[in-house]
C-alpha cells in the first residue's frame, strides 16, 4: 500500500480511502440451515481457490469500491498536479 492512489470514478478523492482486506474462509456449511459443519485449512480439498484480489479500495468521497490496482492504476495515469481529464 505505498503507492498513490487516485479514485477512477470521482478523480478527485486521493487521501480519503478504507482498505478492505479480503481473506477467503473455506467452509462446508449445512445446506438447510447455513450452519458451518466444517472449515478447511487445505481448502484444495474442497472446491476451486479463490483467485481474487486480496484488497479492496473504498473511495470516501463517492463510495466506489474496487480493486486496489484500479486505484492505483488512476493515480499513475493522471499525477498529482496535473489535474482531472476532460
Amino acid at each position: 500500500m505505498s503507492q498513490p492512489y487516485l479514485c477512477p470514478q470521482c478523480r478527485t478523492n486521493r487521501t480519503r480511502f478504507a482498505i478492505i482486506e479480503q481473506t477467503p474462509a473455506y467452509v462446508k456449511l449445512d445446506p438447510q440451515s447455513g450452519e458451518v459443519i466444517q472449515q478447511y485449512d487445505n481448502p484444495e480439498q474442497l472446491q476451486i481457490q479463490y483467485n481474487g484480489s486480496e484488497r479492496r479500495v473504498h473511495c470516501g468521497a463517492c463510495g466506489l469500491i474496487e480493486d486496489e490496482q484500479s486505484f492505483i492504476a488512476t493515480a499513475k495515469r493522471l499525477k498529482f498536479g496535473e489535474g482531472t481529464p476532460s
